[in-house]
């Protein structure tokens, strides 16, 4: 099992270039399914939760070629509609599959979704949404299996929640479905109005996507298309909390500063000098910082996905920081990890407690879920002396080369195999 060895101190300093996104790749791929035509994805990053989508479209019917950061898929016909445990136990967004290949070939079964022990992600949204369009469902062993052997039918659904993979699974599942459906309260993250960007492409109608409201008329077929993934905003807020924690002058380049704007203007507000040099750029010097609260929301508010990254920024300031998270109820694991390293945080049900800042010292802590380890690795960049990172394949799910990619910029940061 992979370990980071860390030696904090060093002010980062230099250019990191952001990967493709994660979340928006996911989706991405599986939408590939709607069609026997090929389609082609550039910037898909390389990282485990990729590379475990892919095993699984093969075993549906995928013909999948990668080319560096490109990837061509081709998927003639449905050769097993189903997602086993077996493959997908590590990686929540295996249920992205169940709207295609109900919409497309009118069964599925796939297993109930993995990935990180951060609390509940119902799929009861999805299992909802099918239903409203005329699926049948049944819950057993583990697994959502889906019929709709005359096809999906347009209707109006509305989220109670919202619900990102929701959204996206219930809006690949419309595409091909009769009629029009409307998704209320449908989430707005980036990710989703890339994925309708690329559904378009391909000859999809959907109107309002970005927004709490999107239409789709279902359409008999869909063709081959080609899309570049947008940059990956969680990444890019991790590179910028990495500088502004280490006191450096990093630059992220090619990323997308508007998909982070709620990151940005608390960093700024806990004393960090963030600067635009371009649409596609950002620029942190990290400075003397002070103690800003945060909540987490759904977008364009606080992402709870660097929740952990800015619990490590505010050990370090000065004050008191109160973080509410109101997305998952069970998102402060790092917390204890964080107390390792001397770090003074009290929890107290969905509210961690700050107090900065604190003397970071190297220690031994133990990765729980993808998240979470990127705080590790921001706190160990800032403390004193040398941390090893346990259980890094967490990190390994989300973040291309992160080591390297930190390394270029001055970390002292190696992985032990």
């Amino acid at each position: 099992m992979d370990k980071f060895i860390i030696t904090g101190g060093t002010a980062l300093q230099g250019e990191i270039p952001t990967s493709g996104s994660k979340n928006s790749a996911l989706p991405a791929l599986a939408a590939a399914l709607l069609t026997d035509e090929p389609v082609t994805l550039h910037r898909v990053p390389h990282v485990r939760d990729i590379r475990t989508m892919q095993r699984l479209l093969v075993d549906i019917g995928s013909k999948v070629e990668v080319d560096h950061s490109a990837v061509r898929l081709h998927t003639p016909a449905i050769v097993c509609p189903e997602a086993p445990y077996e493959l997908v136990k590590t990686m929540r967004a295996s249920s992205l599959v169940l709207g295609p290949l109900v919409a497309r070939c009118g069964r599925a079964r796939v297993s109930l979704p993995g990935g990180c022990a951060i609390g509940a992600r119902p799929i009861n949204f999805h299992i909802f949404g099918l239903e409203r369009l005329g699926a049948r469902i049944n819950q057993a062993h583990g697994y959502i299996e889906a019929e709709a052997p005359e096809g999906l039918q347009g209707a109006t659904v509305h989220f109670d929640r919202i619900t990102v993979t929701g959204t996206e699974d219930l809006m690949m599942a419309a595409v091909l479905a009769r009629g029009e459906t409307m998704l209320r309260n449908a989430a707005r993250e980036p990710e989703v109005k890339d994925l309708a960007d690329l559904l378009v492409k391909m000859g999809a109608k959907i109107e309002g996507a970005g927004t709490s409201n999107i239409r789709i008329q279902g359409v008999e077929r869909l063709h081959g298309a080609e899309h570049t993934i947008i940059p990956d905003r969680i990444e890019a807020g991790t590179f910028l909390i990495a500088g502004a924690i280490t006191g450096g002058d990093l630059t992220i380049t090619e990323c997308n500063p508007e998909h982070i704007g709620a990151l940005v203007s608390k960093v700024q507000q806990a004393g960090a000098e963030v600067t635009q040099p371009d649409t596609a750029t950002l620029r942190v010097r990290g400075g003397g910082l002070r103690s800003v609260d945060m909540t987490t929301e759904e977008y364009p508010g606080f992402a709870t996905d660097l929740q952990a990254h800015y619990m490590a920024l505010m050990t370090q300031a000065d004050g008191i920081a109160i973080i509410l998270e109101t997305i998952f109820e069970n998102r402060f694991m790092h917390a204890q990890e964080l107390a390792r390293m001397g770090a003074k945080i009290r929890l107290d049900g969905k509210q961690a407690i700050v107090a900065g800042p604190s003397l970071l010292t190297g220690a031994g802590v133990i990765a729980s879920d993808l998240r979470a380890s990127a705080s590790l690795v921001l706190a160990a960049l800032a403390a004193r002396g040398e941390t090893v990172i346990d259980r890094v394949y967490h990190i390994d799910r989300g973040y291309e080369k992160i080591e390297t990619k930190l390394a270029r910029a001055g970390a002292k940061i190696r992985r032990v195999e």
